[in-house]
C-alpha cells in the first residue's frame, strides 16, 4: 500500500505529463489516505480538473493510467461532477499536488 507521502511524489513527478496527456489542470488526494484511516483494501481518492470537457473514454484512461502509476485501484472524481452535499466534504479535506 502507497503512503500519502509516497502518492504525493508520484503525482507531483507526473503532474506536468498528466497536463499533457489529458488536459489535467489540477489534481488532488482526498479520502481515507487523507484522513489517515487507509487499509489495504482501500482505494486511493483523486480529484481531478480538466482544461476542457473530456470524454467517458478519455477519463477511463487517465483512471488507468493513475492506477498503474499507483499500484493500486483509483477512484477519480472530476471536480465539476461533485455533488453538493458529498462535494463540500471533500473539497474541505483535498490536498491539492
Amino acid at each position: 500500500m502507497k503512503t500519502m507521502p509516497d502518492v504525493q511524489q508520484i503525482l507531483r513527478n507526473t503532474k506536468s505529463d498528466l497536463q499533457k496527456r489529458f488536459g489535467v489542470t489540477g489534481i488532488g488526494i482526498f479520502g481515507s489516505l487523507v484522513r489517515e484511516e487507509a487499509t489495504t483494501a482501500s482505494d486511493i481518492d483523486i480529484l481531478v480538473e480538466f482544461d476542457k470537457p473530456v470524454s467517458f473514454f478519455s477519463f477511463l484512461r487517465l483512471e488507468d493510467h493513475l492506477e498503474q502509476l499507483l499500484g493500486g485501484n483509483v477512484d477519480l472524481v472530476e471536480k465539476d461532477a461533485l455533488k453538493p452535499t458529498i462535494g463540500k466534504r471533500i473539497l474541505q479535506e483535498v490536498i491539492y499536488i
